[in-house]
């Protein structure tokens, strides 16, 4: 599409409507070629917005193609028409760009949204920049947000570890590191309060606060236990 300014020539704009994000979704793609022969191949989908999105393909249909699009993970099918094609980035087999008959927010599954989700979540830390919020609620915002990120990145894993038929248990370490790397972030932030005085007997949920801590700390010192 060419849109013409008023002191120059026509300048090119992006056809593409929605934020494409870099997300890899497994598809069952379903279509039928030119002399009425059904095809099904199981595919990738590399880039995608909730208009649509770039699949890698073996044997692409041709442009104006109507394919049937089923994700692998959730079950969700849509119906989409091919309307170029184009290689995606760092990948040697041929792709095939796809809108979607009806857009859809939900198709392309977890990580899909929670990148959308993210991205809108930076702009909305980007306006609270600009105001007069506290230093340290944003940085309880963006501490919160990238938690959130990482715990549906692990869903996401799961379910596509399961659908490829491996071990999904492995993912349970990575989920307990964050924990501690968490806890670790707010046992510093709390220790920070307390020396600024922010903290005192008579802040709610302190008692119970100390009785947890207290309990961690015992069983966690007899990891170290008989340890220099």
């Amino acid at each position: 599409m060419q849109e013409r300014t008023p002191d120059g020539p026509p300048k090119k704009t992006d056809q593409r409507r929605g934020s494409r994000f870099a997300v890899v979704v497994p598809v069952q793609a379903k279509w039928q070629e030119v002399g009425g022969k059904g095809m099904t191949e199981a595919v990738q989908a590399k880039e995608v917005s909730s208009q649509g999105g770039l699949l890698e393909m073996k044997s692409p249909p041709s442009v104006g193609s109507e394919v049937e699009l089923t994700n692998l993970i959730t079950g969700e099918t849509q119906r989409a028409r091919v309307v170029g094609s184009r290689r995606p980035r760092g990948s040697d087999s041929p792709g095939v760009a796809v809108e979607l008959l009806a857009p859809s927010e939900t198709f392309w599954g977890v990580n899909f949204q929670l990148k959308k989700t993210s991205a809108e979540l930076v702009r909305l830390e980007q306006a609270m920049k600009a105001g007069s919020v506290d230093r340290r609620i944003l940085m309880e915002f963006r501490d919160a947000v990238d938690y959130v990120r990482k715990t549906a990145w692990a869903v996401q894993e799961w379910q596509e570890r399961e659908l490829q038929k491996h071990d999904p248990q492995t993912l349970l370490p990575l989920i307990t590191t964050e924990r501690i790397r968490r806890a670790t972030q707010l046992s510093k932030a709390i220790l920070a309060d307390l020396a600024a005085h922010e903290v005192t007997r008579e802040t709610t949920g302190i008692g119970e606060f100390f009785r947890a801590v207290e309990g961690l700390y015992a069983r966690v010192s007899d990891l170290f236990r008989g340890q220099v």
